[in-house]
């Protein structure tokens, strides 16, 4: 077993493959001399770096795209909806499919190269759209981009960092992810100010470019990684040894967590709704919500960080159960509807936390529980579990919402929260990856 990569007794030739060897990790060592590689890399914080600059680039979309559909090409918000909604659902589905190209070494790095370029280069090309359908079909094709990529990249980071580092590689990952989401509208707000709505949406392109060029010296330091001659291998989603290392099970918290998980404009919604109705008009009720928002991002960040150094103490279980059991808090605090701004902000603080803590858990969990080969199909199986997860939550939540009131809606996502906690406090005795192999497996 290679105590870096977590490779847990690969069983050899399953008809595809020669059988593989550990993957090391490129980690450096530790000057030191305490016996621990260090865990914040050059090609670690390129990972990081990457997910700054694309989530900012897109943020940027995202925050201008509603003005340029209305003012410019004089859609409705029936075609935004359409829009993002079809976007939203494609993501999950090539999060799946990217999942059998990222076991594949050499595979993983030029897809996640491509995948942040096209990210970036399709949503920018946004600007040029002259009709609604231009923008659908970019929009789609950024939003597939995005999916493809993206377990290629939590692969490569498993490569890049050790594995008693895992934890905070992928918070910091995380924490790239939220604070971008915390520039883009920041920077929207600026560029359509100055130039204009359209070429704003020309340059939010170039975050993306930085985004690549930061995943491509990321994945050149893991490459020097692989050095053992792989015979070429059949892509498949390997399902059932997946079933066979125990990430079934161990998802199943993962997915009640997902059925919890809604949309965030819904939560803005939420807070425009109440802080409208405590005295303020509806344009200062919206810009504070906004901000909220913003902060909620930052929160997210920085829990990411600090849930993924206290995963590398005590493992991603109780971080997780953690994360749901805040968002219980959030949720039961917007269910009642609380008013004033403070609250609010405590409320969304909260949300931030669990989304933070949750997140950097879920990806550390498929890490520390796959090998290497494994790794692509076990991070495209969570892509769809989040995905699926999110879209159902959020529309039964804005049916329940409509149809009955918010109180009823926001407590239906708190009981979901509230499973994932009771159903990873009762998951099974902690597993971690350096027992004997066949032991038993679940939330680590």
């Amino acid at each position: 077993m290679n105590p870096d990569t977590g490779d847990t007794g690969d069983t050899g030739d399953t008809g595809d493959t020669v059988p593989e060897a550990p993957t090391p990790s490129v980690s450096a060592p530790d000057p030191a001399g305490t016996g621990e590689q260090r865990w914040l890399t050059p090609g670690v914080a390129g990972v990081g770096a990457a997910s700054f600059f694309s989530d900012a680039g897109h943020e940027i979309t995202t925050a201008v795209l509603p003005s340029f559909l209305a003012t410019t090409l004089h859609a409705g918000p029936g075609a935004l909806g359409l829009i993002e909604g079809a976007s939203d659902a494609l993501i999950g589905v090539s999060k799946l499919a990217g999942g059998p190209l990222a076991d594949d070494a050499a595979m993983r790095a030029r897809l996640a190269r491509g995948g942040y370029l096209a990210t970036g280069l399709l949503g920018g090309a946004i600007g040029l759209a002259a009709a609604v359908w231009q923008v659908a079909i970019l929009r789609a094709g950024s939003w597939v981009a995005r999916g493809l990529r993206s377990p290629s990249r939590d692969a490569l980071l498993a490569v890049l960092a050790p594995r008693t580092g895992y934890g905070r590689a992928y918070g910091l990952e995380r924490a790239g992810d939220n604070l971008g989401a915390v520039a883009g509208p920041l920077l929207a707000a600026a560029l359509v100010a100055v130039l204009g709505v359209r070429h704003a949406l020309l340059l939010a392109a170039v975050p993306g470019l930085f985004a690549a060029i930061a995943i491509s010296l990321a994945a050149r330091e893991a490459g020097r990684a692989v050095t053992t001659p792989r015979q070429r291998r059949r892509l498949r989603f390997n399902l059932a040894e997946l079933r066979q290392a125990g990430l079934a099970r161990a998802l199943l918290p993962v997915a009640l967590f997902e059925c919890g998980n809604i949309a965030t404009t819904l939560l803005i919604l939420r807070a425009t709704g109440l802080l409208h109705a405590d005295g303020r008009d509806l344009t200062a009720a919206t810009s504070l919500a906004i901000l909220i928002y913003a902060g909620h991002n930052a929160v997210a960040a920085a829990a990411s960080l600090a849930g993924g150094a206290l995963i590398d103490r005590i493992g991603p279980r109780p971080v997780f159960a953690a994360g749901a059991a805040v968002y219980v808090l959030a949720y039961a605090a917007l269910a009642a509807g609380i008013g004033g701004w403070p609250l609010l902000m405590a409320a969304f603080a909260a949300a931030g936390t669990g989304i933070g803590l949750a997140e950097t858990a879920e990806s550390t969990l498929v890490a520390r529980t796959l090998p290497d080969r494994l790794r692509g199909s076990g991070f495209g199986l969570l892509g769809i579990v989040q995905a699926g997860g999110d879209l159902l939550s959020s529309a039964v939540v804005g049916v329940l919402w409509a149809l009955v009131s918010p109180a009823l809606a926001f407590g239906y996502a708190a009981a979901w929260m509230l499973a994932s906690v009771i159903t990873t406090v009762l998951a099974g005795r902690p597993w971690h990856a350096g027992q004997a192999s066949g032991s038993r497996h679940g939330l680590p």
